[in-house]
């Protein structure tokens, strides 16, 4: 049996804003005098409408610059305990400016905590201006520790942009050489696969739960050696799947599509990376030797420092 504790393992999908310690969280609560629930972890199936939710909270802790090297710097503690050698930890600068801080002042506090040792991942959401990721490319120029962008989030009728709308931003990090992941099909139309690997040119694709549903996609996915980075757990709390037992991760890799396995949010989701693969060496049709793959391919997608 593998002892997934003892092997090493590339975590590409975990979330700063997520992933706090929960002493951290508690402690901060008390600084900043916001009521930390006593369980305030994702539940199985609920919305992901709830689960962002939840972010409205971390988010609150995380409006300084002290907090936010604070918590980069345990994240990559933490990764490092559970033997993740290869980790990229990704969020929103722009969601961290309640208190007045400047972007380039939020990134580099970020950048600070991680010291070289994770690379970042900066994040717009869907909805979100397109000159926003356009603006993220720009810092990515001069700041080498960023290793991608990602659209994060979900779609929602009232918003003006459509995913379509970004493709300029993920034009110009192409051509700068600046990873590029999305957010897509989370549980919603796989269509947004197809808009996210044809036209904004992505390499990886987080979630991507409904990949199955559409042979495009697949073949899209197929051709252009893209990368899913499967987050089970979050999937299933998210309901987004009915349970782990249910999880495409096992069909992808029949079907030859490349899988790495994550943890999104280490704190809300209440797990760790070995702890995701234990769940993943569970689910019906998966094997030693597939799971070996997903480890692999984790530190095969993995975006270079710049």
């Amino acid at each position: 049996m593998l002892d997934f504790k003892k092997l090493e393992k590339a975590d590409l999908h975990r979330h700063l804003d997520g992933s706090l310690r929960p002493s951290t969280m508690i402690e901060l609560g008390r600084k900043f005098n916001v009521d930390i629930p006593d369980d305030f972890h994702f539940s199985p199936n609920m919305t992901l409408e709830k689960a962002l939710s939840f972010f409205v909270t971390s988010l609150k802790l995380l409006q300084e610059k002290n907090e936010l090297i604070r918590v980069a710097k345990e994240i990559v503690e933490d990764a490092k305990n559970d033997n993740v050698t290869a980790l990229e930890v990704r969020f929103g600068p722009h969601l961290h400016q309640q208190k007045n801080l400047r972007l380039e002042e939020i990134i580099d506090s970020v950048l600070e905590g991680l010291n070289g040792e994770a690379g970042l991942i900066l994040c717009g959401l869907y909805g979100d201006d397109p000159n926003l990721l356009e603006t993220y490319v720009n810092f990515a120029k001069t700041r080498g520790g960023i290793v991608a962008i990602d659209l994060a989030g979900g779609p929602s009728p009232t918003q003006k942009f459509r995913l379509e709308d970004y493709a300029k931003a993920y034009s110009m990090a192409k051509e700068i050489g600046l990873g590029r992941t999305v957010h897509a099909s989370e549980g919603r139309d796989p269509k947004e696969i197809v808009t996210a690997v044809s036209v904004l040119h992505a390499q990886r694709l987080g979630h991507a739960t409904t990949l199955l549903q559409s042979s495009e996609a697949i073949d899209l996915v197929l051709e252009n050696n893209v990368t899913v980075e499967s987050c089970p757990t979050s999937n299933w709390q998210c309901g987004v799947v009915q349970d782990l037992a249910h999880h495409p991760l096992p069909q992808w890799l029949d079907k030859g599509i490349n899988v790495c396995v994550n943890t999104d949010n280490t704190y809300f989701s209440n797990i760790t990376l070995s702890e995701e693969y234990m769940n993943a060496m569970d689910m019906p049709g998966m094997t030693e030797s597939k799971i070996l793959s997903c480890l692999n391919q984790g530190f095969q997608a993995a975006f270079n420092m710049r």
